[in-house]
């Protein structure tokens, strides 16, 4: 009797060593935007002091790619920076939610050996450069924006991404606001036909594109371009002010759009109203299935979101990325309770 009893109570301890262990394990898995990817890295370490239980394995393959496989069911959770479109939605194999996580500039970056500071560009300057009409520095057009700047006799040599990405979006959806010829020749996009240019895959590779090649100019997430020391571009708004790129500014492209937030979060905010407003300004979405096949998973995921708005928000600032309004957040934790299991069995529990 003995040694049943204590074989027994050897496995139990058995299967709850197993059973702990293979919680321990536990392992999301995602894919997508490079936009975000600095802030999301210290997120999911970050995370891991709350819950250690739980691991992130982020693949920072560009918007495009990861609507790709969250559509396939390749990964649990999906990130962009473009929100999907109504085509995209139907195509997926069930209703996929949009949650914002943080707000960021696209920055016109450049490398101009002698030239100092930020130079000055307006919509239609930018369009001209990325349409192929705008071909050297000292372009009447530039020059006329940037007295006392001495721009050189050479080439512009443009970059641009190669992959799917949601920084092309931005990109491309302010390009598409503010010059008819690019809407109507090129439009918007994770993906276009660009008109010119070298392509560089994900926002570290346009930065090195950039850094290595002389007299270019592309377009990265802020800290991509902060973070490399290289310069880039004050942009005239609607308003008609030139506003550099940061938090501030970027804050302020959102206040519009914070107050009419539509139920499913997809909302553009470049090109926005306000004298202090930057216009090419983004938010950047995780996109998760609004039903979870694995009950488990699903509960770890939720809980991390709901994480990531409440906590994860405070440390955006110190990436150089905008904080998400207090009334995104606020709504966007009621349509966190949305999130179920198959049955339809609330996830989110406090």
């Amino acid at each position: 009797m003995r040694t049943s009893t204590w074989m027994r109570a050897l496995t139990a301890c058995a299967s709850l060593l197993l059973t702990t262990t293979a919680h321990a394990q536990l392992e999301l898995n995602g894919a997508g935007a490079t936009f975000p990817y600095p802030i999301y890295s210290k997120w999911f370490n970050d995370y891991i002091k709350v819950d250690s239980s739980v691991r992130f394995n982020y693949q920072s393959i560009g918007s495009g790619g990861g609507i790709k496989q969250i559509t396939e069911q390749t990964v649990d959770f999906g990130a962009s920076d473009g929100p999907m479109s109504d085509e995209q939605l139907k195509a997926a194999p069930a209703h996929i939610m949009h949650f914002p996580t943080v707000m960021g500039a696209v920055v016109l970056t450049y490398n101009l050996e002698g030239v100092a500071g930020s130079l000055k560009l307006t919509p239609d300057v930018i369009a001209g450069i990325f349409l192929g009409k705008i071909t050297k520095w000292n372009d009447p057009a530039l020059t006329a924006l940037n007295p006392g700047v001495s721009l050189p006799k050479q080439d512009l040599v443009v970059v641009h991404r190669s992959d799917g990405s949601g920084t092309s979006y931005i990109f491309t959806d302010y390009l598409s606001k503010v010059s008819k010829e690019w809407n109507d020749r090129v439009g918007k996009g994770t993906s276009v036909n660009w008109p010119i240019g070298l392509g560089g895959k994900g926002n570290e590779g346009v930065t090195g594109l950039v850094k290595q090649t002389p007299s270019s100019i592309g377009y990265v997430e802020l800290i991509y371009a902060l973070s490399n020391h290289l310069s880039f571009a004050d942009v005239k708004n609607q308003a008609g002010t030139f506003v550099k790129p940061s938090l501030e500014s970027v804050t302020a492209a959102a206040a519009g759009a914070a107050q009419s937030m539509p139920d499913d979060f997809r909302v553009s905010i470049t090109d926005a109203p306000g004298k202090d407003a930057y216009p090419i300004s983004g938010m950047t979405w995780l996109l998760v299935y609004e039903k979870q096949k694995e009950p488990e998973k699903g509960k770890k995921l939720v809980k991390f979101l709901d994480w990531m708005m409440r906590e994860g928000q405070k440390s955006a600032q110190a990436l150089d990325y905008a904080p998400l309004p207090a009334a995104v957040v606020a709504k966007e934790q009621l349509a966190l309770k949305r999130v179920t299991t198959m049955d339809g069995k609330p996830l989110l529990t406090q």
